[in-house]
């Protein structure tokens, strides 16, 4: 069998001009944080978790609820951190596990937004 030749085009620029600001784009990640029982007072709950939240990250939208099962109910959080952070996602959900009223989190959802 014989190889194809690849073609990959050379583009030269002498000069490249952006108007505006260049902007990083973010990624929300969405949690389901479950609680450890049902006597949990989700408010509470929401204040810990942005206090446990490193600088850069932050909450992006309102929290939900979901009910579970049997009174029990599980937060959704959406929190938001910059893309070119290294690092960031992993001590987000170790902070949020350590909360002492979170049982386990669970990711719904990663996407990047701007």
């Amino acid at each position: 069998m014989s190889e194809v030749p690849q073609i990959r085009p050379t583009i030269q620029v002498s000069k490249m001009w952006f108007h505006g600001a260049l902007i990083m784009a973010n990624i929300v990640i969405s949690y389901k944080i479950f609680p450890t029982g049902i006597e949990v007072d989700f408010d509470q709950l929401q204040s810990r978790i942005e206090k446990a939240l490193p600088d850069q990250a932050k909450i992006y939208a309102e929290y939900q609820v979901e009910p579970i099962a049997f009174g029990l109910n599980a937060l959704i959080a959406h929190i938001r951190i910059p893309e070119d952070d290294t690092g960031i996602l992993d001590e987000v959900e170790k902070r949020i596990e350590e909360i002492p009223t979170v049982s386990q989190i669970q990711t719904l959802m990663v996407r990047r937004t701007r």
